[in-house]
Formats: C-alpha cells, sequence, structure tokens
C-alpha cells in the first residue's frame, strides 16, 4: 500500500532517454512509468524518489515542484562499474495536508527498510527529513543524523514545523531516538549564539565550513556512523546553481559536495539519503545537473561499500591502547580498509539501544592526536552522551 501514493515519472522525462546513448544511467535502470507502473524492485540497492512538497519552506509562495531537468541530468549520464541495483520510483505529490504528505513518506521510507532498499530523494522544504527519521520508530535503534547546511536548522521547537526547525522537532517529540545530530559545513554568522551553545550542551557535533573545505576527509567518519544523511542545497555557494539560489556567495563547490555526497554513499550505516532545497527556474540545468552528480557520486559509494563486519572478536583488528591522565583509549584498526574506530565504555544500567555505539569512528589522526595527550572531541562527547 505504501507504494501507492507514488506517481509515475512524467512522459516527458521517459522520452529524454530515447535520445540517450543505450549505456547511460536512464537506459539501464527500473522506471516507474504511466505505461508499465511500479517496476520489479528485486536486486534494487538504491530508489530515487522526488517530493514535490515544498509548503513548509519560510519562502514558499505557492509554486509547484517538477523535477524532470534533474532526470533528465541524471538519466544523461554514464554508470560507473556498478553493480547497484537502481530504480526512480517517480514522486510523492502534495498531499491534502501537510501531515498527508508526512505520513506518505513515512509509510514509503518504512516499506523500503523491509526491501533493504536506500531511498534517495530530492525535495522540496527540508523539514520532509522529519517524516523520514520517524520511520526508523519501529526499529528499536537509536538513530544518528548529519545535516549538511550552512544552518542547525534546530528553530523553535514549540512552533509549528519548519525547513529552518524540524531538527528541534526531532530532538523533543517522543519517542527519543536521536543519538547524535551532526552539523557539516555551517556558517557561524548564520546561527544564533544560543544555537551554537546548544549544540555544545548536547554534545553534538558541528563542523564550520571553512574546517571541511581544509580537509574535507574529516567528513569520512561522521558520515560512517550515520543512519540518515540531508543535504540542503543551500550549503552550496551560489556560483555552483542556478538563478534562484543566489544568495550564498560562500558555501561549498561542486568538488566538494560530490565528494561528501560520496562519503555518505559509502558509509555502510547510510540507510536514507536526501538532497532538498530544489528550485525551479527557467534556467535550473546548473543546479539539476550537480544534483545529478550528487546521486551519482552517492550511488558510486553504495556500489563501494566494505560491508565490514565490527566483530573485534574475529581478528580483523589490530588494537591500540592509549594511556590519557586516567583514561586508557582503544583503538581498533582494519585490516581490511585501514578505517579507524574507537571504543567507547559501555555503561551497565542504560537504555540497550546504545549498545551498537560502543564503536564509534574515528580518523587516524584521532590515534595520532591521542598518542600526543589530546582526548578526540567526538570521543568525549559520544561518552557524555552516553552518561545522560
Amino acid at each position: 500500500m505504501a507504494f501507492e501514493v507514488l506517481i509515475p515519472i512524467a512522459d516527458v522525462a521517459i522520452a529524454h532517454i530515447q535520445l540517450q546513448h543505450h549505456q547511460s544511467i536512464g537506459n539501464n535502470i527500473r522506471l516507474h512509468t504511466i505505461q508499465d507502473g511500479l517496476p520489479d524492485l528485486d536486486d534494487v540497492t538504491v530508489a530515487i524518489i522526488c517530493l514535490r512538497e515544498n509548503r513548509r519552506d519560510l519562502n514558499y509562495l505557492g509554486e509547484k515542484l517538477s523535477y524532470t531537468e534533474v532526470r533528465n541530468a541524471f538519466y544523461e549520464l554514464f554508470p560507473g562499474n556498478w553493480d547497484t541495483g537502481i530504480a526512480d520510483l517517480g514522486d510523492i505529490a502534495q498531499g491534502a495536508t501537510i501531515e498527508d504528505t508526512y505520513f506518505a513518506v513515512r509509510s514509503l521510507n518504512e516499506a523500503l527498510f523491509k526491501k533493504n532498499i536506500i531511498p534517495i530523494y530530492i525535495g522540496g522544504s527540508q523539514d520532509l527529513v522529519y517524516p523520514i527519521y520517524r520511520s526508523y520508530d519501529k526499529l528499536d535503534q537509536m538513530v544518528n543524523l548529519v545535516n549538511v547546511d550552512s544552518r542547525f536548522d534546530l528553530g523553535d521547537a514549540s512552533s509549528e514545523i519548519t525547513n529552518t526547525s524540524y531538527v528541534g522537532k526531532i530532538i523533543v517529540e517522543q519517542p527519543y531516538n536521536l543519538f547524535n545530530y551532526s552539523n557539516i559545513g555551517y556558517q557561524t554568522y548564520f546561527n544564533a549564539q544560543e544555537e551554537i551553545d546548544l549544540m555544545d550542551k548536547l554534545y553534538f557535533d558541528a563542523y564550520r565550513l571553512g574546517n571541511i573545505s581544509a580537509e574535507i576527509n574529516i567528513v569520512e567518519p561522521v558520515m560512517r556512523d550515520a543512519d540518515i544523511v540531508s543535504v540542503d542545497l543551500n550549503a552550496i555557494r551560489s556560483s555552483e546553481l542556478s538563478s534562484r539560489h543566489n544568495k550564498m556567495p560562500n558555501g561549498f563547490d561542486g568538488k566538494e559536495i560530490c565528494a561528501i555526497s560520496r562519503y555518505a554513499g559509502i558509509s555502510d550505516r547510510v540507510s536514507s539519503f536526501g538532497i532538498f532545497g530544489y528550485k525551479n527556474d527557467t534556467n535550473e540545468e546548473k543546479t539539476a545537473m550537480l544534483t545529478a552528480q550528487m546521486i551519482w557520486y552517492f550511488i558510486e559509494g553504495v556500489n563501494f561499500r566494505a560491508s565490514e563486519s565490527l566483530d573485534i572478536e574475529k581478528n580483523n583488528f589490530i588494537k591500540y591502547n592509549v594511556p590519557i591522565d586516567n583514561e586508557v583509549l582503544t583503538f581498533y584498526k582494519s585490516q581490511k580498509t585501514e578505517r579507524w574506530w574507537i571504543e567507547i565504555p559501555y555503561i551497565s544500567g542504560l537504555n540497550n539501544k546504545l549498545k551498537r555505539h560502543t564503536l564509534l569512528p574515528c580518523a587516524y589522526l584521532d590515534y595520532r592526536q591521542a598518542c600526543d595527550q589530546i582526548i578526540p572531541e567526538r570521543w568525549y562527547k559520544a561518552r557524555k552522551k552516553n552518561a545522560i
């Protein structure tokens, strides 16, 4: 029943495929069409869904969304050396109410979980992350959310949810499933000091745009620990996008946002990915192509997932103990991928959902700093959250 909310891909986009090379993506994925209906989802790993809902965007002026240009751009691309099955399932339209749209998104995400399919959402206002997050309620696990955005989107949780306040709703509303929230690329002048202080008080992670641009691989361990990744197109500087995205002189460039998308895809844990804030205009080809390339890089990452077991008893890891003050930090290095983790001591008597967080992804730099008697900030925050 969840798939009944999906609207087939527009015929104009299907016709565009006929003009493309036979090896292009459009000619090699499964499509939800008016003529053939929903495709067979067996062996599908990722599914693209476009969301036409934008009524909770603070700048909403009644415009309707179309994703034909994004699809045209994506269908023109050539796949990599992939084994990943891809489907384009069409659109979710605006419901009679916004709550109807939320219900449709949540139900669809739950159905995709059952089929082990990773959704790639293209939106629409970013408040749609909220029903995506709520779809994890039945999974009996804590959830990590990563938001690539110039703003924290905490907002006023006591007011109506918007595209700038959905994170606040996620934090305060039951059931409480959020373990960690990470922001990548925030710009200080777009965030009230009280929100910056709240991020510290809740031991959430925040990485400034300049720090990420200087060392993009900081993103990898953050993404490795994420369940949901949301990218706001407003995190990208305006020169990389079309005319309606004209308010951001600073932000990630195209190369950086594609690298971030690939880090999200290559994470063994990311199970929902979304790109939000898309706007139609008469010259939207540049935004459409960059969005298509972000999708391409995410799928590229998914194709090269290591599917690495974190069973440290199987001798697939090299263990390092680093004494710091009264602590002994335990690091593990994978012999398969050379990625690093740090152990967070499990505190008995707390919520059993937190057991899965006893190994925290980290970087080699964290190990080097620990050897220099500097406690890794992410380890400190994660331990504090475990103790709350």
